[in-house]
């Protein structure tokens, strides 16, 4: 009989006439988020650095990618976090680690229930031979082949516009 009263907030009976609020805003959540992020490797946010974010260069406000929705009637938060993911990651096991670390932190610091963190990724994070293939598939042939139909390197025409200014 005495367990059901370990449950209860002695705040509740020594303030009865008090009502308890409390408001959490959005920068605080993306604030948490940034940080958890920061520890996983091979991701990113879709804009910046996840450095920049977190030791506020770029400021909180321009966040992107940690979109925060909070529903006050069942005391949760939802999460749509937009990422990207550096190449030869398996992308099922970084969206777990990604939604663990979150919600267990979140969690901890709010009190709040995480009902749901939406992992996005929207890009990948290429590596150098990755970057370099990608660059040639810009260019169009004709751009790789110089005017006496010899390939040319970007670099070339770089330097030669470099020696006029």
């Amino acid at each position: 009989m005495l367990d059901q009263f370990d449950e209860i907030d002695s705040k509740e009976i020594d303030l009865p006439d008090t009502v308890f609020i409390r408001d959490i805003e959005s920068r605080v959540f993306q604030a948490i988020t940034i940080k958890c992020l920061s520890s996983i490797e091979g991701i990113s946010l879709i804009e910046g650095t996840l450095i920049d974010n977190l030791f506020g260069r770029e400021g909180l406000e321009r966040v992107k990618g940690v979109y925060v929705e909070q529903d006050s009637k069942s005391h949760s938060v939802n999460l749509k976090i937009e990422l990207n993911v550096a190449y030869g990651i398996s992308i099922p096991e970084k969206a777990g680690e990604v939604q663990t670390k979150i919600i267990r932190e979140i969690t901890r610091l709010t009190g709040l229930h995480v009902a749901c963190v939406h992992v996005v990724f929207k890009n990948l994070i290429p590596d150098k031979e990755l970057e370099r293939l990608m660059g040639d598939f810009k260019e169009t042939p004709e751009e790789r082949l110089g005017e006496s139909g010899e390939s040319r390197n970007r670099n070339d025409d770089l330097n030669e516009y470099a020696e006029e200014f």
